[in-house]
């Protein structure tokens, strides 16, 4: 008789279940169930819940929804307030306009965001996921259009196990009716981004979308809708890395979502405004509410746990069944392992420390940069295929190309100079005159006198200013001679 080793849970009366390694002959087990370690994902449905930290939420996702749909519809010096033209190599971010040159900045931009968002874990846990994170925000509008489309929790539920007829036809239809119409100005909202709003809506209009914009458009589109929509808790707990390294950055002192063991239990039931001491009871009526209003479906009265995005329904949902009850507000909370414990509670720690002090240099530099950042550049190539050419009197020329890069958004005259050389005569081909956000090519002769160099390879600038004095830049570049009398190559 082949014998078969499983993984069993096993009920007992001193312990609601229990983990243990078995080997068995039968294939039949009484009183035990296999654990599946692909187990198909339970839906959950959410009760609609209101209170103050809700409210919270409301004032941090309504300026994430309204600043990302506004913003392509308004114009700033000519172009859409925020727009990465990548055809161009041009990112206009308001009233900036950045270059590739300004690459740097990208860098900067992500370490600010990185030690800020270890800062903020750091003290207060995991604030980003349950207030201002996309995937929360659009979670919960596609979970407010599923609640006006099919009812609330019971009602749902009561839908689900309902066989299909015309009424959950119609339901059904609405909702991913709605889901895919929000999906759809997602997606149409993201790709002008990079495509610009009125160009896109136009052309979409016009049937005449390119094939690549067509695709990331219904690639955003079908993403939201799967995302906000189909996995939800799924995206949380399986797809965001954030969930897996968050507990690095948490210590005793972290501000987290805590259900108070030792005034909770016991639970149970009782009647309304009773005394629970005098019934050998805690606070907790085990009403199951935190459990109903959780998005990832877990209890907060397990403990920590990394499914937990401190979004605060839990609190709002306990608070009013306190309130009902009579009894004090705070079973669950916004605390620390250590105020649990008994401790206070204290800034000065390692990790808070360290991370604000480099987000506090990284900013520092940002700053410093941005301040000092000339929207002007200036690249020199000197002529292939000669190094100098005499012409009429004797005199030594050497020939160049200037590329004026005018990163500004108003149009520019410059004035062009040349330093490390005497009684030299400079010759442009044209008026660099450069309109903004352009590149103008300028060819320049830079004509000297052979005993006015000091030898055969001399070091030179090119000064570049704008008529108004306000840009200004000065790029290196040689002037190349013949190798003066007496002197060897």
């Amino acid at each position: 008789m082949n014998q078969d080793t499983r993984i069993l849970f096993t009920d007992r009366a001193e312990d609601s279940t229990q983990c243990v390694t078995d080997t068995v002959a039968e294939p039949e087990i009484t009183d035990s169930r296999s654990l599946n370690l692909y187990e198909k994902r339970e839906k959950i449905y959410t009760r609609k819940i209101e209170g103050r930290f809700q409210n919270i939420r409301l004032f941090t996702g309504w300026p994430l929804l309204i600043g990302y749909f506004a913003c392509p519809w308004f114009t700033i010096s000519g172009h859409q307030a925020i727009l990465f033209d990548l055809p161009a190599r041009k990112f206009h971010i308001f009233w900036l306009t950045f270059w590739p040159q300004d690459f740097f900045l990208l860098g900067l931009v992500l370490i600010v965001a990185a030690f800020a968002l270890f800062a903020v874990t750091t003290l207060a846990g995991r604030v980003w996921c349950g207030y201002t994170c996309p995937q929360t925000v659009w979670t919960a509008i596609f979970m407010w259009i599923e609640q006006v489309a099919e009812g609330d929790r019971n009602q749902r539920m009561k839908l689900d196990r309902q066989p299909l007829n015309l009424t959950k036809v119609g339901k059904r239809t609405l909702k991913h009716g709605l889901w895919l119409g929000v999906g759809a100005a997602t997606g149409i909202t993201f790709v002008s981004y990079f495509y610009g709003m009125r160009s896109l809506l136009v052309d979409l209009y016009n049937l005449q979308l390119p094939l690549g914009v067509a695709f990331w458009t219904a690639l955003f589109t079908f993403g939201t809708y799967i995302n906000a929509g189909w996995m939800r808790e799924q995206v949380c707990k399986y797809m965001c890395p954030y969930a897996r390294f968050q507990s690095a950055m948490f210590d005793d002192d972290t501000l987290i979502v805590s259900y108070d063991e030792r005034r909770g239990e016991r639970r149970g039931a009782r009647k309304r405004n009773q005394n629970p001491s005098g019934i050998g009871l805690g606070d907790c009526i085990d009403c199951q509410m935190c459990v109903q209003v959780c998005p990832t479906g877990i209890d907060i009265r397990d403990g920590l746990q990394y499914e937990c995005i401190n979004c605060a329904l839990c609190i709002d949902a306990c608070d009013g069944i306190m309130d009902k009850m009579g009894y004090e507000r705070g079973l669950i909370s916004y605390t620390t392992l250590n105020r649990l414990s008994g401790l206070g509670w204290t800034l000065k720690r390692p990790k808070l420390i360290g991370y604000t002090a480099a987000l506090l240099i990284f900013v520092t530099a940002f700053s410093i940069y941005l301040w000092g950042r000339v929207p002007l550049q200036l690249d020199i190539d000197r002529t292939r295929g000669e190094l100098f050419r005499e012409v009429s009197g004797g005199l030594i020329k050497n020939s160049y190309g200037l590329k004026i890069i005018n990163m500004d958004d108003v149009e520019h005259l410059y004035t062009i100079s040349v330093t490390g050389l005497d009684r030299y005569e400079l010759v442009l081909s044209g008026e660099p005159r450069v309109p903004a956000g352009t590149i103008v090519s300028v060819a320049a002769d830079v004509i000297v006198n052979p005993d006015a160099l000091g030898g055969a390879n001399n070091e030179i600038r090119f000064h570049i200013e704008s008529m108004d004095g306000r840009l200004s830049t000065t790029t290196e570049s040689r002037f190349i001679g013949p190798m003066p009398p007496g002197l060897s190559p």
